[in-house]
């Protein structure tokens, strides 16, 4: 019993630092929804287009304890490298958070490109991010940039998300043969820049934008789910301590009930 009040304790101080947390991070991931919307409106968000190169970019927690986020993720990862896989044609993982490294380093070693790791070790920034969003455009070779992570919507609701981001030579493809990014040539570009540096250019700010996204509605996902998970724990615990109290009480009172029937039967057979 006191093993279990202990362990209440504990699930009760997580579920408030997790909400102390989440409080944090939750308003930077909202004003950054801002930052990749224009991009999404401009370039255009196809999960759809046919590329050789994709690189599948999962984003998972460093710590347990939050539900199933992380495995919801790896399983959306896996099931893009299915989608992706074919003769002509190459899929890699760049994993985020410790999480989706255990799972996916398992079956998937050979086409891990790169992990990183302590993510959230220090206060998220747009720096921070971009630092690491530059590391992996310098480390792998893409057509389409497919990045899986959990989007907040509520303490209870996140919604596992995929998005992705083309690589400038795709895009300029993809404008030429009109469709959704037909709309690009329409855009009067001033200066000396090319139009591939321009769409260059873009691309790397496209993805840093929606790395930093997608890494704080993970964060805030992470947060609501260890809450929901630390709220389920306790009362639990509290239920278990009910039926343990109950248990003890009646055990108890069998034992002192047993010791007077004892009592008495001894002082009547002594009476007699």
């Amino acid at each position: 019993m006191k093993s279990v009040k202990n362990i209440q304790k504990i699930t009760k101080a997580m579920k408030m630092v997790a909400a102390s947390k989440l409080r944090a991070v939750q308003t930077k991931a909202e004003n950054s929804r801002g930052l990749w919307q224009p991009f999404t409106a401009l370039l255009g968000d196809l999960p759809s287009v046919d590329v050789k190169k994709n690189v599948v970019v999962t984003i998972s927690s460093d710590k347990g304890l939050c539900g199933g986020i992380n495995s919801t993720s790896v399983k959306i990862s896996k099931g893009i490298y299915k989608l992706n896989s074919g003769p002509e044609k190459e899929t890699k993982y760049v994993i985020l958070g410790e999480k989706a490294k255990a799972q996916l380093i398992r079956d998937s070693k050979k086409d891990i490109e790169l992990i990183i790791t302590e993510l959230q070790k220090n206060p998220l920034s747009y720096t921070q991010v971009s630092v690491l969003a530059d590391e992996i455009l310098k480390n792998v070779e893409y057509d389409a940039l497919r990045i899986v992570f959990n989007k907040f919507h509520s303490v209870v609701s996140f919604v596992p998300t995929v998005s992705t981001v083309l690589s400038p030579e795709i895009v300029e493809r993809e404008s030429e043969s009109g469709g959704k990014l037909g709309e690009l040539d329409s855009y009067e570009v001033e200066g000396g820049e090319t139009k591939g540096e321009i769409l260059q250019n873009l691309a790397e700010f496209q993805f840093s934008c929606v790395m930093f996204n997608a890494v704080l509605e993970n964060a805030c996902s992470e947060q609501g789910a260890r809450m929901s998970a630390m709220d389920s724990s306790s009362r639990n615990a509290g239920d278990m301590l009910d039926r343990l109290t109950l248990t003890y009480n009646r055990t108890r009172q069998a034992s002192i009930t047993t010791e007077l029937i004892e009592i008495i039967s001894g002082a009547s057979a002594l009476e007699g």
